[in-house]
């Protein structure tokens, strides 16, 4: 087999897995684990179950695949923000704001959380370089508050992992109850004016939490 061959060859195979797992990714995302079917991926991804299986095991391991490559993709996604170049302020808000129009954006995201959540994160316990990322959001977190400290914009002890959580709540119960809120308080909250007010209440939330006082009216 010649190198040229080779090489095609390598890259067929990455295009297949690719499709597969964009594929897999909008299965799980609309039934779960349990109601995802292996044909309806394969047929989605231009593949035929013995590729699927060659290049994933299990269905359940190309579950465990696709939520490794969804929650590192939005801690890449997050790296790259490169919040700090900025100030302390400016830092917390561009984070704020990158979350929410994430799960906007990624919605499948959101679903897929939701079904691991289901299965008590069975799946993602045999990932050990996840933990690992999500320590880096909090390290990051944390040089933004020690930053906003020693300029004097934001308040003393505050826990960057409680911050991550509520950053990450304020927006994903929103986008997660959209149509039991939308009818319960009468209003859709996916107009396009709506998630505007939303972004800038959760921005402003945020920075409510963090600021000094001699700040929290800024």
């Amino acid at each position: 087999m010649t190198e040229i061959t080779k090489s095609k060859k390598k890259r067929d195979a990455e295009a297949t897995k690719a499709r597969i797992l964009q594929a897999a990714k909008k299965e799980f995302a609309k039934h779960g684990l349990g109601g995802a079917r292996v044909d309806e991926i394969a047929e989605r991804a231009n593949a035929n179950k013995r590729m699927l299986y060659h290049y994933f095991g299990s269905k359940e391991d190309l579950f465990r695949t696709v939520l490794e490559a969804a929650y590192l993709d939005i801690r890449s996604a997050e790296r790259k923000l490169n919040l700090e170049s900025l100030s302390p302020t400016d830092a917390m808000e561009s984070l704020v704001r990158f979350t929410w129009k994430y799960y906007l954006k990624n919605p499948e995201f959101i679903t897929l959380v939701n079904s691991e959540n289901l299965h008590r994160a069975r799946h993602i316990k045999s990932l050990p370089n996840l933990p690992e990322t999500m320590h880096g959001l909090v390290g990051m977190v944390e040089d933004i508050l020690k930053r906003g400290q020693e300029s004097g914009e934001f308040r003393e002890g505050i826990d960057a992992t409680q911050l991550n959580i509520t950053i990450a709540a304020i927006g994903y119960y929103y986008l997660t109850n959209r149509f039991t809120g939308s009818y319960l308080f009468g209003k859709n909250l996916m107009t396009e004016q709506a998630l505007e007010e939303r972004l800038d209440f959760n921005v402003d939330s945020i920075l409510r939490i963090v600021k000094a006082e001699q700040n929290a009216s800024k």
